[in-house]
């Protein structure tokens, strides 16, 4: 049997050649346009190629795989071939069925966090379900476990994992996997802090207790407050709140400084550790108080479903998920946050970790990231210790448009235009947060969001690899005893499809994670996401205009706290100079991206400030529509809420066996600002905003729009999509606020 370092060294030589094989590096200009299938289908003769390779690769593989053994069955007519006009019939039906589907691919789609998938996504995908690979096990996907550490690796290099200047860094790896998607990963995340908080203090019993850990008793470990001091000296509060990452090399340093082997002291803490007892018969057995054994995870209010729902899972409750109110942005509140901070450091509760969302589901937030980091360390010299973990299922990918093409020249195209290094169109508060996340713990990305890639398709990536040992469960009759090189054992999932890492993988070959590759269309969609929002607030411009719209994003007017009159101002503004023009006419003339800073003129100069500065962190914008009465804005909040039900019904689709087309001519999707989610304080600024009084507990609806389209200013006849989209919208409206001052009995201005 091959040594662990044999199989380690055999495991890298099979990386580095599967990595030889697919080189793909191009000399030549990047077209982009070759990436999808396109919205009516533009490259079907590509997909039918890729697709058939797929098949005549499987058909080869099935026939060169012992010649000589016996065929099973003949293709004959009679009952074999009535058999498969049963498949084709069958299947002609499905496909009918399935032409009721939502066009995902189409312009006109703004409902939801994806679009289109890439052609190499799909062929990746494709050729690997054939061979139907489980990467729960390598001998059960010994490629595609493979293809699914180099994902990881891709993953992890993307978010900046592993690049950090910090001395202490240079033995720390970091290391991800796919999962089926990002409330998986969530999870999983969640589950590792939890087994990190409490380690030291079952460790410290275990050393205590045990005979065959004696040697280990003068073990010493470095804290924030104390210094240097021997583990079985600490207090329970204190090995509750060790640094991260010594925390993570604890059951590695005793092995290195004492005569106790690893596998010795991994089996003692097994049986002490709070995944082994449970977490009432840890409280019963190592710890001081209740408070110490209800942690607290903290969690903006806009953060997804899924925390929660991992608390609940973990035995944690969900009353252990904190959410933390937001600003007017949708962003956390670094106050408010402080405050919860400070009452659990009052009350000798532990603090599991902070989440930190980079996109919103519903707003498209980015949340502070980097003063969150900075809290961490001031907290640190406090003697609390806490993971951060970083929820950018949505806006991991974005980080793509930071990062500059690896060992290679930039392959931009040097004219000025919507792809001209799309970071230009970032505001700075974007680049502050997003140049944060390699001081993160822990990371939820999805590429089958934001990566283009079929579902499922999710991703967690570890700053330190090695925390992903916390929560590692082995089968030995799946792992035959830990001998197989594997991603199996580590997170919630087990069987998993080998079809899913094939998919990423061979996307990410032919479209890099820089700003070349995915920061292209990442930068694309950024661009047109702040066209549409341009040409959505000044929608309501024109006099003989029914109605009024709010966006949630505030114009940075209203953020200056500006008058009406100034705000108008600026929306006049952006109609003259961000809106009717092409493309080109926005870059080069309106925004003079072409000019350097003291070449432009001033009306370019605030043009761009502006262009850069409003709209969505991210590219999906939240709005709200109200209707003029004659005596002025409705100012009642059920007759906005009312409509704006009404507008989203018209405009989405609900579950139907037809097989017919879609017969809305655009897709947004909808929510809602719950004031005991999101607060007062956003709740009566967004109320005033768009003319109504807020009522108590009453939400406040809302319409969300997602750009996940790279191309929807830039069409074969520029700009006429986000034309056609804006004039739909109008339509829709105006025949939503018809409909409810018909039912209502009221008179329209």
């Amino acid at each position: 049997m091959d040594s662990a370092t044999q199989r380690q060294e055999r495991l890298a030589r099979l990386l580095r050649n599967i990595g030889q094989k697919l080189n793909l590096e191009q000399t030549f200009p990047i077209d982009a346009s070759a990436w999808f299938l396109g919205p009516k289908a533009e490259n079907r003769e590509a997909l039918h190629d890729l697709i058939n390779m797929a098949i005549d690769a499987q058909v080869a593989f099935r026939e060169q795989y012992m010649r000589d053994d016996p065929r099973i069955f003949d293709a004959v007519d009679g009952p074999h071939e009535q058999s498969l006009a049963l498949i084709k019939t069958a299947l002609e039906t499905l496909l009918d069925n399935l032409q009721g589907s939502i066009p995902m691919a189409s312009y006109r789609n703004q409902s939801h966090m994806n679009w289109d998938i890439t052609l190499p996504g799909i062929a990746g995908y494709v050729a690997a379900m054939l061979y139907n690979q489980n990467n729960v096990a390598a001998e059960a996907s010994p490629v595609t476990t493979l293809l699914e550490m180099h994902v990881g690796k891709d993953l992890c290099r993307l978010l900046g994992f592993g690049e950090m200047d910090d001395e202490s860094a240079g033995s720390i790896k970091p290391w991800g996997h796919i999962t089926c998607d990002g409330s998986i990963a969530n999870g999983e995340a969640m589950w590792a802090a939890r087994n990190l908080k409490y380690l030291p203090v079952a460790l410290a019993a275990a050393i205590f207790d045990e005979a065959p850990l004696a040697a280990a008793r003068d073990v010493s470990v470095m804290t924030y407050v104390r210094g240097r001091r021997r583990l079985l000296d600490l207090s329970t509060w204190e090995l509750l709140n060790l640094p991260v990452d010594v925390v993570i090399g604890l059951v590695d340093r005793i092995a290195s400084t004492t005569a106790v082997p690893a596998e010795a002291v991994r089996a003692a803490v097994d049986q002490y550790s709070v995944q082994s007892t449970g977490l009432t018969d840890f409280w019963r057995r190592y710890l001081d108080s209740y408070e110490q054994a209800s942690p607290h995870v903290m969690v903006p209010a806009t953060a997804h479903y899924s925390w929660p729902k991992s608390a609940a899972l973990l035995g944690m409750g969900t009353q252990s998920v904190r959410p933390i109110k937001v600003d007017l942005d949708g962003r956390m509140d670094v106050v408010a946050l402080r405050q919860s901070l400070d009452d659990c450091l009052k009350r000798g509760r532990p603090v599991l970790g902070v989440v930190a969302v980079l996109g919103s589901t519903e707003e498209g937030a980015v949340d502070p990231l980097a003063e969150i980091v900075r809290i961490r360390d001031e907290y640190r010299q406090l003697g609390m210790e806490f993971v951060i973990h970083v929820d950018g299922a949505w806006g991991g990918y974005f980080n793509a448009m930071l990062r500059a093409p690896e060992d290679r020249g930039d392959r931009l195209d040097p004219a000025v235009n919507i792809d001209s290094h799309p970071h230009l169109y970032l505001s700075d508060y974007f680049k502050k947060q997003f140049g944060a996340i390699p001081r993160v713990d822990s990371f939820t990305l999805d590429p089958h969001k934001s990566g283009y890639i079929p579902y499922p398709a999710g991703g967690l990536c570890y700053r330190n690899g090695a925390m992903r040992d916390l929560i590692a469960f082995t089968a030995p009759v799946v792992y035959h005893g830990g001998v197989d090189v594997t991603v199996g054992p580590y997170g919630i999932e087990g069987s998993k499809p080998g079809a899913a890492a094939a998919s990423v993988y061979l996307s990410h070959k032919v479209i890099p994670l820089t700003r070349d590759g995915y920061g292209r269309l990442l930068g694309r969609c950024l661009f047109n996401n702040k066209r549409f929002y341009a040409a959505l607030v000044t929608m309501d411009l024109d006099d003989d205009c029914l109605f009024t719209i709010t966006p949630f994003q505030r114009l940075p007017a209203e953020k200056q706290q500006a008058t009406p009159e100034q705000i108008h101002a600026q929306k006049q503004f952006i109609r003259q100079h961000l809106v009717a023009c092409t493309n080109d006419e926005l870059i080069n003339e309106e925004l003079g991206l072409g000019k350097q800073e003291e070449e432009r003129s001033p009306a370019q100069k605030e043009a761009l400030t502006l262009f850069q500065a409003f709209g969505s962190d991210l590219s999906i914008v939240a709005y709200a529509f109200n209707f003029r009465a004659p005596d002025g804005v409705n100012r009642d909040l059920a007759l906005m809420n009312e409509l704006n039900d009404d507008i989203y019904r018209r405009l989405s689709l609900q579950p139907n066996e037809t097989g017919r087309l879609p017969s809305p001519k655009m897709f947004v999707t909808a929510s809602s600002f719950d004031p005991a989610a999101y607060g007062t304080d956003l709740i009566e600024s967004f109320a005033d905003r768009a003319g109504v009084v807020p009522e108590g507990e009453t939400p406040i609806k809302f319409l969300i729009s997602t750009t996940q389209n790279p191309w929807l200013t830039s069409t074969v006849e520029e700009h006429r999509m986000l034309e056609i989209v804006i004039e739909e919208l109008k339509r829709t409206v105006n025949g939503a606020i018809e409909a409810l001052c018909k039912k209502h009995g009221k008179d329209i201005n």
